[in-house]
């Protein structure tokens, strides 16, 4: 990642400076002449151990007069330099930046930072930055210092880097590490507060003394040279930020990576995403409460995350015995009057209950006729010891022994399939587990009584996808994904049409029958469109309602 981190201070006698600070210097391309050449400085040495191993830097900063508070490392110290040995990447750490231009940017940033640009409450993160001096996340935060005025010293921990867009999108995993620092500091340094209040109650001290205006400035100078490891307490306290910081940049360099999309992602795209990261906000609160790290979390491509969300990461693999290869596998063998019925209710938003003794085998029907809806419509509790409300899932698996509730069998918003295994002996061992009609009966009941041969449109174009045997189960796959875009299509003009606009019935009734959703199956048509309003992604909606709010035209989808 292509930014730098650095660690400032807002000093009482010196104005804000910045004590620390940690670029990423990548590996130059080599030329031909140079491609078996070693990098310079590139030893065994510096590769002790794997990932990120630490030296001592051989070039000195020069430093001008400054205070203790102003300064991180002794005038001696040749700095920090970390390895990556995976890329090759190199993070040096000084007082400040080697090079000219890099040391006013980290400038402006520092004096920004801890003086116009704060959050309310002083402390907290906040985003500034233009594209002449580059953008920077700035986390403010204090330190208890006994000796200072106020009792604690203001820092800021600021990350600057020319690309706004990436630096936006990587703040929540930012804030999240950053705190943890912070946090870490923030400890460490109540800790020598409290002890020093302990042997010598300062507040007491300054109430009794004496205010003159001629030694007020000789005090403040001689409380303003605390250095921040004498507040902590820490001997190897920029070492440990070393670490911290270096990790920071790799880690934030390799969580996201850019993917070229062909037009506009999909409604399931944007969907898998919302779920992905609500997953790993999750997983960030469980790990802040354990007080744990977490590893860098890589973006999915859209293949992979289609891929993830109708197998659920390969579960279905785990469980022997046969399973569903195809939704055409499928149908095959249900028939096609049950597949149209089952087919029905999934389309509807009904609860599909499927209730037998192999959970592999009700994982896979599962994994097939999820694929026949938008992903933002699927709940799906794949395998369960007890019934769970209709609410909570439309894709249900039971094992045999679990009773239904009579006000769900009564029900015509539900479709039960028992799986019942047919007395075979050795047919299992001869049939080696494959064949799903020897081994299982399939018995669907539902209270529903509404002719299902009419509609919806979409079940009809899907069953003569599946019944022309000349299409193989590729090219069956890529004509449901291209039926279920045009669906959603259909959806997102009648949910910014009924629900956005606000129009009336009449209106509404026209916008219908200008998408092809009335004639015959019209009633299942409407509901099928009002059951996929459901599955519309946060990210459109917001949108939508955005641009209406703002007086702006949405885009067109």
């Amino acid at each position: 990642m292509n930014a730098l981190v650095a660690l400032c201070h807002f000093c009482e006698l010196h104005g804000p400076r910045t004590l620390f600070c940690t670029e990423a210097l990548h590996p130059p391309s080599p030329t031909p002449s140079q491609a078996g050449a070693p990098i310079p400085g590139d030893r065994e040495s510096d590769r002790e151990g794997e990932g990120l191993t630490m030296r001592a830097n051989s070039s000195a900063t020069q430093r001008g007069d400054m205070c203790e508070g102003c300064r991180s490392l002794p005038a001696s110290h040749p700095g920090f330099v970390s390895v990556d040995s995976e890329t090759g990447i190199r993070f040096l750490s000084h007082q400040h930046p080697r090079q000219s231009q890099l040391f006013s940017v980290v400038r402006q940033a520092c004096v920004r930072s801890l003086s116009c640009e704060v959050c309310p409450g002083r402390e907290g993160p906040i985003f500034f930055g233009d594209e002449q001096h580059g953008f920077v996340f700035s986390h403010t935060f204090f330190i208890k210092d006994s000796l200072a005025r106020g009792f604690q010293r203001w820092y800021s921990i600021v990350m600057v880097a020319m690309d706004r867009i990436y630096l936006i999108n990587s703040w929540p995993f930012l804030l999240r590490h950053l705190r943890l620092t912070i946090q870490s500091l923030q400890n460490t340094a109540l800790k020598v507060f409290d002890s020093e209040q302990c042997v010598c109650p300062q507040r007491a001290v300054r109430m009794n003394s004496v205010f003159s205006p001629a030694v007020f400035p000789h005090q403040r100078s001689g409380n303003a040279a605390r250095s921040l490891p004498s507040l902590t307490q820490h001997t190897n306290l920029w070492a440990s930020l070393h670490s911290s910081f270096s990790w920071l940049l790799k880690a934030c360099g390799s969580r996201l990576t850019e993917k070229l999309l062909e037009g506009a992602p999909t409604e399931d795209t944007l969907v898998l995403i919302e779920r992905q990261t609500e997953q790993e906000e999750e997983m960030s609160c469980w790990e802040g409460a354990e007080g744990g790290g977490s590893r860098p979390q890589c973006q999915q491509s859209e293949c992979e995350l289609y891929r993830d969300f109708l197998f659920d990461e390969g579960k279905a693999e785990v469980y022997p015995g046969p399973k569903f290869r195809s939704l055409r596998h499928l149908r095959q063998v249900l028939g096609t009057t049950d597949f149209r019925q089952l087919a029905w209710h999934v389309l509807m938003g009904n609860q599909v209950i499927l209730r037998g003794a192999d959970p592999g085998l009700i994982h896979s029907a599962f994994t097939m006729l999820k694929a026949l809806l938008p992903v933002g419509c699927v709940r799906s509790v794949p395998y369960s010891t007890q019934y769970e409300e209709a609410y909570r899932c439309n894709f249900l698996g039971l094992s045999t022994d679990v009773p239904i509730p009579t006000h769900v069998s009564s029900s015509e918003f539900s479709v039960l399939v028992d799986v019942v295994s047919v007395e075979r002996g050795s047919l299992y061992s001869a049939a080696c587990g494959e064949d799903i009609v020897s081994l299982y009966q399939f018995n669907i009941s539902s209270a529903n009584s509404q002719p299902t041969d009419k509609g919806p449109t979409l079940l009809n174009k899907i069953e003569v996808a599946l019944s022309n045997e000349n299409l193989s189960v590729d090219v069956v796959s890529h004509c449901l994904l291209c039926l279920k875009e045009e669906w959603m299509n259909k959806v997102k003009v009648l949910f910014k049409f009924s629900k956005v606009d606000g129009r009336g019935r009449e209106d509404t009734q026209k916008v219908l029958a200008l998408l092809g959703a009335t004639g015959p199956g019209e009633e299942d048509n409407v509901r099928l469109l009002k059951f996929w309003m459901t599955g519309l992604s946060k990210t459109y909606k917001s949108h939508l309602m955005t641009a209406v709010r703002g007086g702006e035209r949405p885009l067109s989808q």
